[in-house]
């Protein structure tokens, strides 16, 4: 795992399949995603080198329930006693309840998912015993108030997170930097398309001066802007 500096509260965590975001309130720690199974040892690990007690993590949360997101996050939480948060409609499959339903792929997107399914952990991950969850429009307590958004397509139940006091966007998977020109695109492996574009052009008209993305590399820097030209090049079906 890699762990890059963004801005001096806010770090991205790097695995072979995507990627987790730490934020820091004086000594207060947010995670936005918690990576792949297994990950949460890893994490931990990095959280303590910088200085803070593993109880200083006080939430994770989940974008949406696929496996490259949520699998570290029951165990992190069992390392740290942080609550669990993810949209209402995810829940059941972050818990383990509901079997997880795969995307509609699109032809082009099989092998893709093939080579990340290859680099993923063969690990089961392991549920959190509790997940708190969310709708679009609360406001979670961190970074002086982070506003969910609701951006369902690439799952039903996947959210964004903005913090407008620091113009910071969490996108989950609905964005994504292509990993071959890091060209902004709409994220891939999703369950309705039609819906994921009309997410990310909800999240393309956010003032947004940083975007964190679930894949690829972080826009630091007139994300709005980047984020407004991207979704331009891929219009909705209407």
């Amino acid at each position: 795992m890699d762990v890059i500096e963004l801005l001096p509260r806010l770090h991205l965590l790097r695995f072979p399949v995507g990627q987790a975001y730490l934020w820091r309130d004086e000594e207060e720690l947010t995670l936005v995603d918690a990576g792949p199974p297994g990950a949460g040892r890893a994490i931990l690990d990095a959280i303590t080198a910088r200085g803070h007690a593993p109880r200083s993590v006080r939430r994770i949360v989940l974008t949406h329930f696929h496996v490259d997101h949520a699998g570290g996050a029951g165990e992190l939480a069992a390392l740290t006693g942080a609550e669990v948060l993810a949209h209402r409609l995810e829940t059941p499959y972050v818990t383990g309840q509901l079997p997880v339903p795969p995307p509609a792929f699109e032809e082009w997107e099989l092998p893709i998912h093939a080579e990340a399914s290859r680099l993923l952990p063969e690990d089961e991950p392991l549920p959190p015993r509790e997940v708190t969850p969310v709708s679009g429009g609360d406001v979670l307590d961190f970074g002086g108030g982070a506003r969910v958004i609701h951006v369902p397509g690439h799952t039903h139940g996947g959210i964004a997170l903005f913090v407008p006091a620091e113009g910071v966007l969490f996108t989950g998977d609905t964005v994504a930097a292509s990993p071959v020109d890091g060209s902004v695109m709409p994220g891939v492996f999703n369950l309705d398309r039609t819906r994921l574009l009309d997410s990310f052009h909800r999240l393309a008209s956010v003032d947004a001066e940083v975007a964190c993305f679930g894949h690829g590399e972080p826009v630091v820097g007139r994300a709005s802007a980047t984020l407004r030209e991207a979704a331009h090049r891929h219009p909705t079906a209407d």
